[in-house]
């Protein structure tokens, strides 16, 4: 493991005040999601001087810290004992000590109970900072091979069939990339309900393994990744990136034109090779108006 850390440190200056382990202060420790060596020098400082780590299970950060040669005291920290315990780090955190806080894989506070313990300093006034690292969301995005510019994260859907699927109704016309994460157990069940709601048509990368030996980016469409799951299990925790609604892009761009002059927005459509009164027609068309009465601004034309 000390060659691994010292193949990291090779030509890069670190300023020894800069990384410099504070007390009382929380620390939010991204891990790998999947390939051990993905680990920065910097992660590996930190949770080698904190005075302990809060872990979302102990076991699996003892493997890492195992494989990292670090021997350090751990608390849990997760769904069902974030009340007590967060108190309980915020508590040792005023006191002076300092503590990192992992997650299972990943960045901490990112669908996962971080994001309230980093409230509950917030409140306390506890300095919280971040040591950078893997994001199975923003691997996954740049793997999908649909658009990065604009994005929103969803997290996990619930698993009730109702709230699924009215969270689905509400993203039916966004125009932004979504990323998911989903369980193999309610893969095809999400699958489904996406498929019918979101239109068979629309674009999905599904990502699994990432960062691993048998990393898996399937891309399809979402009657493809139905049809795909009904011959094979799903394995393994999934992201799911999903493609942007057309239909949402149709209406933005209608909304654009509208903020128009209406002599500008006949304009828009004279120009894209409409004639004058094909260009009214549709300009009414967009506005929900009457065309006699786009037709009356131009009757002296």
């Amino acid at each position: 493991m000390s060659e691994m850390i010292n193949e990291l440190d090779l030509g890069v200056e670190i300023s020894p005040e800069k990384n410099k382990v504070v007390g009382g202060t929380l620390y939010l420790v991204a891990t790998p999601v999947g390939n051990l060596a993905d680990i920065s020098a910097r992660a590996v400082k930190v949770l080698r001087e904190v005075d302990f780590i809060a872990a979302e299970d102990t076991r699996n950060t003892m493997r890492l810290l195992s494989y990292l040669g670090i021997q350090k005291p751990m608390v849990s920290y997760f769904e069902h004992n974030k009340r007590t315990h967060g108190e309980m780090i915020c508590e040792r955190l005023c006191a002076g000590e300092s503590c990192a806080l992992v997650t299972d894989a990943g960045t901490p506070a990112i669908s996962d109970p971080g994001e309230d313990i980093v409230a509950l300093c917030a409140e306390k006034g506890i300095r919280v900072t971040s040591i950078p690292g893997a994001c199975a969301a923003i691997l996954a995005l740049t793997l999908s091979g649909l658009p990065t510019g604009r994005f929103c994260f969803e997290g996990f859907l619930s698993a009730d069939k109702k709230e699924r699927r009215e969270r689905l109704e509400k993203l039916k016309c966004d125009t932004r990339t979504t990323i998911f994460h989903e369980a193999p157990h309610k893969l095809k069940a999400t699958l489904a309900d996406m498929c019918e709601i979101f239109g068979e048509n629309r674009r999905i990368s599904l990502c699994r393994e990432l960062t691993k030996l048998n990393e898996d980016i399937m891309r399809t469409t979402l009657d493809g990744a139905v049809a795909y799951y009904e011959e094979n299990s799903p394995r393994g925790e999934y992201v799911l990136v999903v493609e942007g609604s057309a239909e949402g892009t149709e209406v933005s761009k209608k909304d654009d034109l509208c903020s128009l002059s209406v002599e500008d927005h006949v304009e828009h459509y004279i120009s894209s090779g409409l004639s004058k009164k094909d260009a009214i027609k549709a300009v009414a068309k967009d506005r929900g108006v009457a065309k006699n009465d786009i037709y009356m601004m131009f009757a002296n034309d």
